[in-house]
């Protein structure tokens, strides 16, 4: 069990609205049967014409050191790596530069960094590739060649694990960064070519303690992205 004040969530609304991107966790592992029953929880998303198109990788143990140690070893070395989809507008504007601009400038000032501080930036980014030191990494994938449908379907999955994860007392971090890394996810894990790698994400139990999870994002209110029609 979580110890550190996150308890189990009762329902779903709880599971919901408890659902935080975690950027710090506890080293206790997270039981084999515990994950497999989150998967086959989330495996109950909905798909068009129920092909099910997502695929996932669960990286623990050694195989999780050989990923993040690759991956750190590839950003130490400057290497950026290659984007094999477009996940972010170009060029950016607003609303959501604002948006992404808050959550960046909120994230670095409950962690203590200052503006133009890009030493401990670049080093906070740098945790994204030890699923910030998450006992288990999830590495998610699609076939190449389906359209953006089976995209929605997979968003669908992923939100399922994040929110079934709650129902456990675990938390999670889905993190787009690996995307960047997806030849040597695909050299380390054998993915096959006709693969995309979609994201990874981080699950495991919350270290409460860590300034970076006391940073929340806000939302919108309804009135300010939906439109009742009668």
């Amino acid at each position: 069990m979580n110890c550190l004040d996150r308890p189990e969530a009762g329902t779903a609304a709880e599971a919901i609205t408890s659902r935080r991107s975690v950027r710090a966790f506890l080293p206790e592992p997270v039981p084999r049967e515990t994950v497999r029953r989150i998967l086959d929880i989330a495996a109950r998303a909905p798909s068009g014409s129920n092909i099910q198109p997502w695929h996932v990788e669960v990286v623990t143990g050694p195989a999780l050191d050989r990923l993040t140690r690759a991956s750190t070893a590839r950003f130490d070395a400057g290497d950026a790596g290659e984007e094999s989809y477009q996940y972010y507008p170009s060029p950016w504007r607003e609303p959501y530069l604002a948006r992404r601009r808050d959550t960046g400038w909120g994230l670095y000032s409950a962690l203590g960094i200052a503006r133009g501080d890009t030493a401990r930036m670049r080093a906070q980014h740098r945790r994204n590739f030890l699923f910030f030191d998450a006992p288990v990494g999830l590495v998610f994938s699609i076939d190449r060649d389906l359209p953006v449908g089976s995209w929605l379907d997979t968003g669908m999955f992923l939100q399922s694990i994040m929110v079934a994860a709650r129902g456990f007392g675990l938390d999670t971090c889905p993190q787009q960064a690996f995307a960047a890394y997806h030849q040597t996810i695909r050299a380390l894990l054998g993915l096959p070519d006709d693969r995309t790698v979609i994201c990874g994400m981080a699950l495991g139990w919350a270290d409460r303690s860590d300034p970076a999870n006391g940073f929340e994002t806000g939302r919108l209110a309804v009135e300010e992205f939906a439109r009742f029609h009668d």
